[in-house]
């Protein structure tokens, strides 16, 4: 938005877009390798104490050599959209003009494909720097049904990931997240407004309301992620996109009764044939 060439300054440039003059002048720095071996760590630590919040995290972290104040891991989970998951009052507050939708699955039976999608974010280490991993899925029988990669959590690429889904699986009745700001975002809610799918979000802290979609990032990242160290975003997403086709075609659920995700899901939603 910024034009350096334009005969107009920099701060009236800024000034006519209503943003910061700093917030022009500013250059990302990377982040440092220490912070990066801290974030590989945070994110591990939840995966075993999901209940770990920035003062317990700190305290393991402190017993594992890790030299770090408690700020500083709320910082960085904050980075990592990582949050300790127990229930507690409801004191965040949706950005202005972002809507919260009640919870739509208490005591709801689901007994079917396509009855209802989840969705999720979770952070993803590499070799160096890191990337957010967004995937739908089918909540009846656990199938990824599609999924995104990005380097920052900015909304298009779950917009991207949702649109995909729809495309290839038709539509859900109930579309279920989190209260992440991607997902209260006002082009986020538009798309499922638009293919006219109910829309259920989880109460504030209530992990066991998304809880399928946790225990996936659990899956993806003890039997893939935290075994390799993917040296930049293509590989990763090539790692990622096999192992997430052998979560789907191969890999027997015992919940399923020993069925793949795509088993349960297509044999549910072919007809039974009918003898004549």
């Amino acid at each position: 938005m910024i034009d350096r060439s334009h005969q107009l300054s920099v701060t009236r440039q800024a000034k006519a877009l209503g943003i910061s003059r700093g917030s022009a002048y500013y250059r990302p720095r990377p982040v440092s390798d220490a912070d990066l071996a801290l974030m590989r760590r945070i994110d591990e630590l939840p995966m075993d104490y999901p209940f770990a919040g920035s003062r317990m995290l700190q305290g393991l972290l402190l017993g594992e050599g890790y030299m770090v104040g408690r700020l500083h891991v709320r910082t960085v989970m904050k980075r990592m959209d990582i949050e300790a998951i127990y229930r507690r009052p409801n004191t965040s507050k949706p950005e202005p003009g972002h809507e919260i939708y009640p919870y739509l699955l208490r005591r709801l039976p689901v007994i079917r494909p396509n009855q209802v999608w989840a969705m999720d974010i979770t952070y993803i280490p590499m070799a160096r720097g890191f990337v957010y991993l967004a995937c739908v899925v089918d909540w009846f029988t656990r199938r990824v049904l599609s999924w995104r990669l990005s380097i920052t959590l900015e909304v298009n690429f779950c917009i991207e990931a949702v649109e995909k889904a729809l495309a290839r699986h038709g539509k859900p009745d109930i579309f279920n997240t989190d209260q992440g700001s991607q997902f209260t975002s006002i082009a986020f809610i538009q798309v499922l407004k638009d293919a006219k799918i109910a829309i259920s979000m989880d109460g504030k802290g209530a992990w066991r309301d998304n809880v399928f979609v946790k225990r996936l990032w659990r899956t993806i990242k003890y039997e893939e992620v935290y075994l390799h160290a993917y040296s930049n975003v293509p590989k990763a997403r090539a790692a990622i996109g096999k192992y997430l086709n052998f979560y789907n075609t191969k890999r027997p659920h015992s919940s399923l009764d020993g069925q793949t995700p795509d088993q349960a899901y297509f044999n549910a939603l072919s007809p039974i044939p009918v003898a004549a």
